[in-house]
């Protein structure tokens, strides 16, 4: 049976995955998730807006804004820069900017949650820049490990623990967005199964532990 394909020959399912990977790209989850977050930590549409804002704003919107102008200036290969060796100043400007993010939620006295997001986000991004650049992998230094796998189930396991249970349901996005990488040969299995588990133990658990209790 034949594949059904479109005029410029593109399958359904690379289609498929291309709208996955757009979708459940990392700034839309890194948008997304501080206003969930900042909504269970207030109960509020203000606290939701204030607090998500400031962690959206910084770890989303500011980086995707320098990574959007260098792709379109031909820096790196597009906006998700799926070069290894583009993602240095992409970093550099995630870093810096929720860097700022972390310390106007510290002297803002924001709840402990939004804090916890941001710290579990900020060491996230200290780690893949870890694997990316430094660490010696099969005998070579660095390594192209899925931001868009770290994010997604990162943002999985905290959403469970913030809301329950129920929210383990994302963890079908996280597989998705998984497929959709590796089907557009963006990445390899192991590098989406090594973002996966950065997310889990460097995102995910390190917020559960920072909302246990008071600090």
């Amino acid at each position: 049976m034949t594949t059904p394909t479109d005029s410029t020959g593109t399958t359904a399912s690379r289609r498929m995955a291309r709208l996955a990977t757009e979708v459940l790209a990392p700034w839309v989850w890194v948008l997304g998730l501080p206003l969930a977050i900042g909504w269970h930590a207030t109960g509020s549409v203000t606290g939701a807006l204030l607090w998500g804002l400031i962690v959206g704003i910084t770890g989303s919107v500011i980086p995707m804004i320098v990574i959007v102008r260098g792709a379109r200036r031909g820096k790196w290969d597009s906006h998700h820069v799926t070069n290894r060796e583009g993602r240095v100043v992409p970093f550099i400007a995630c870093i810096a900017s929720l860097g700022l993010g972390i310390a106007i939620l510290v002297l803002g006295s924001a709840p402990n949650q939004m804090l916890a997001l941001a710290l579990a986000m900020f060491a996230t991004l200290v780690a893949s820049v870890a694997i990316t650049f430094a660490l010696p992998v099969n005998g070579t230094r660095g390594w192209k490990i899925s931001m868009h796998a770290a994010v997604a189930a990162g943002s999985a396991v905290i959403l469970t623990v913030a809301y329950g249970p129920w929210l383990a349901l994302v963890a079908v996005a996280v597989v998705l967005v998984g497929w959709s990488r590796v089907e557009l040969g963006d990445h390899t299995t192991a590098q989406i199964t090594a973002g996966s588990v950065l997310g889990l133990i460097v995102g995910g658990l390190p917020y559960w532990l920072m909302t246990l209790g008071p600090w």
